[in-house]
């Protein structure tokens, strides 16, 4: 199978290429922008790889799309690119309308105009896997409440929104025009690789360098936590073995709030990095309280038994597994770390 994943250098696609190179024996063609998020080196481990290509394009642009599609000839496309940091989107939110709707648009379109130049042998095979997130369903207002694929939408960012919107011009280009199409929608990924402005990688680093670690609000707020490598297998067997217009929710059963990772954080440094920066006492010490974000969701859960039940996915790691993982990860990657802080990532050769 040949494979075009785009935003695939970003935290999760280039997830779910490692996975792919090092585990099947597909060819992938990753089609990213390399916006500030965009990391090559999260891919240096398959980039030699003769089953791997890299092309620097925007999905805005549909000239360049129609190449792709025309050269590549690919059996699927997986469609991760998005801007998807909340805070972001509530200072500047018009990158977010321009790549998540109208970027997820020209994508659609590029692939629909692809699909219907097929014979129909391949036609049959092809498939549009939109890859989005729990964000998109708003609030679960009760304790136990779990968002299924059944559960309506409410968004409250104008992060969410964007995404919400683009879930439905897929669906709706399945009902419109038949394109064959899967959505997933995921909860909070953590990992390795993960950009250093989402909440567990911050924090680690943040902790390792004497600074603050703010938590919104009372840090209550409850999130489902997806080890990032369990997401990308979940997102490969999707795409090769889900059923045509069906909605997949992948979850890591890990519900915690978010002053609980925290200090799950602190607690791993405590025993992975006992040396601490000067005037440190304990790395909890540093955690500060700041305003809470407007619009802040209390709470997200997923029940992922969908996939479990119909694709036989269940997450190999639980959050303690997983959180350990990835300190160690960044306590092992600092060069990683410090290619961000003074922006040389960006240089990567492409």
């Amino acid at each position: 199978m040949r494979l075009m994943i785009t935003g695939g250098a970003g935290f999760i696609g280039s997830a779910v290429i490692r996975h792919i190179i090092k585990n099947t024996n597909h060819e992938v063609l990753n089609v990213d922008k390399l916006t500030y998020a965009g990391n090559l080196e999260s891919l240096i481990s398959v980039a030699e790889n003769e089953r791997y290509t890299f092309s620097q394009t925007d999905i805005c642009n549909r000239t360049e799309l129609d190449k792709l599609f025309e050269k590549y000839q690919p059996d699927a496309v997986m469609h991760l690119a998005a801007e998807s940091h909340v805070d972001r989107s509530i200072t500047g939110p018009f990158t977010f309308i321009e790549t998540n709707i109208i970027g997820t648009y020209q994508l659609l379109e590029a692939s629909r105009h692809y699909w219907n130049s097929l014979e129909e042998t391949k036609k049959q095979k092809f498939r549009f896997h939109h890859i989005s997130t729990d964000e998109v369903y708003g609030d679960l207002e009760g304790t136990t409440d779990l968002f299924t694929e059944k559960t309506s939408y409410s968004p409250s960012s104008p992060y969410s929104a964007s995404k919400a919107s683009s879930d439905h011009l897929v669906r709706a280009w399945n009902r419109t025009y038949g394109l064959p199409i899967l959505v997933t929608n995921c909860s909070n990924n953590y990992g390795p690789y993960h950009f250093p402005e989402k909440l567990i990688p911050l924090m680690i680093l943040n902790a390792l360098q004497g600074k603050a670690l703010p938590v919104y609000g009372n840090g209550q707020q409850i999130r489902d936590w997806l080890f990032v490598e369990d997401h990308a297998r979940a997102l490969f067997k999707v795409v090769s073995e889900g059923v045509v217009g069906e909605t997949y929710n992948i979850g890591g059963h890990n519900e915690k709030a978010n002053l609980d990772v925290v200090h799950g954080i602190c607690a791993l440094l405590e025993e992975l990095a006992p040396n601490k920066p000067e005037g440190v006492n304990q790395y909890k010490d540093l955690i500060t309280y700041v305003k809470d974000r407007p619009g802040h969701d209390v709470r997200y859960a997923i029940d992922a038994s969908k996939i479990q039940r119909e694709l036989g996915w269940v997450p190999e790691e639980s959050f303690k597994t997983g959180l350990r993982k990835t300190v160690q990860w960044y306590l092992d990657n600092q060069d990683w770390c410090c290619h961000i802080k003074d922006g040389s990532y960006q240089k990567v050769k492409r």
